[in-house]
């Protein structure tokens, strides 16, 4: 009989990452429409980013899209700190239920709520804070963390940070303060792609021994091999949610390559904030089917693409 149930337990979590893995895809699909569109964007990072947004929106945080609060109480909330992998995030709202589908269309328009980096002023669900300038979105997550500790609100405070986001100095201030005060309903990921604008990480300025250093400031370190595999993410978060409130804040370092899967952008900084062209959008999406369905796009403009 046990035999029987953790086959059927294998069987059901299985189904599940292969669901994560389908509304990834489409994610990243998104990404590469909404960034053609705009003949401008960030793809790289937002695909090196995506299946950790959809196992956490999807899968792992407690919250309630409908009935979005900026002040989150009675449920889990989300900074990016990183803000300018937006495409990916907003997608990931979209489909969760935060806004309408078609608005993904408006990415980076005069007026839309869909900016080049997230910002409050428009009023679009899911945004608690505007994080262009980087290095500062982790700063906010350590005072919401603290906020719902005072609160007594038992819930959780995610953040994403990019490795060359590492080389600013604010971001150390926080994660010293978290970890002296233990803020330990804190969990941290950062999307360890080694790659930025100006080349790879290591190159412009090294982050020395990455684990080593949020270790020495009191952090719970968790580190992921394959940060684009769903199942090695989704272990990683189950397993942080285990280690929260227990005195510690918590660091996911998510090892994972800019522009993934796409062949021509893997591991390559050029595509940090470069938007494909016609051709390479083409050949972009040949590469991943559409799972879920692409948002709402003219049809002229959707044939001028796909047609050969």
């Amino acid at each position: 009989m046990e035999a029987v149930l953790e086959e059927k337990s294998t069987d059901q979590a299985a189904q599940r990452i292969h669901q994560l893995e389908q509304i990834a895809t489409q994610v990243r699909r998104d990404v590469l429409w909404m960034t053609y569109l705009a003949r401008s964007g960030h793809p790289g990072g937002s695909l090196s980013a995506a299946d950790f947004l959809v196992a956490l929106y999807f899968d792992v945080m407690d919250i309630h899209p409908p009935h979005f609060q900026m002040d989150s109480i009675g449920e889990d909330a989300f900074i990016l700190s990183n803000g300018h992998i937006c495409p990916a995030w907003y997608s990931v709202l979209a489909r969760r239920g935060y806004f309408p589908l078609e608005e993904l269309a408006t990415f980076r328009r005069i007026h839309s709520r869909l900016q080049g980096h997230p910002a409050t002023l428009e009023g679009l669900p899911g945004v608690r804070i505007a994080t262009g300038s980087l290095g500062q979105g982790l700063s906010v997550a350590v005072g919401l963390a603290l906020g719902k500790r005072l609160r007594k609100d038992p819930h959780i405070v995610y953040c994403m940070v990019g490795d060359g986001e590492l080389q600013e100095g604010q971001i150390w201030e926080a994660i010293a303060f978290a970890g002296h005060y233990q803020i330990d309903n804190l969990i941290v990921a950062v999307d360890w792609n080694n790659q930025q604008i100006d080349g790879q990480v290591e190159h412009v300025m090294s982050l020395g021994d990455l684990p080593a250093r949020w270790r020495a400031l009191r952090w719970t370190v968790i580190e992921v091999a394959e940060g684009n595999q769903m199942a090695q993410v989704l272990q990683a978060l189950y397993q942080a949610r285990t280690l929260a409130f227990q005195g510690k804040p918590i660091v996911l370092l998510l090892r994972t390559h800019m522009g993934y899967p796409i062949d021509f952008m893997l591991d390559n900084h050029r595509w940090h904030g470069v938007p494909p062209n016609r051709e390479q959008l083409r050949a972009a999406l040949a590469q991943l089917p559409e799972t879920l369905g692409d948002f709402p796009i003219p049809e002229t403009i959707r044939q001028e693409v796909l047609s050969q």
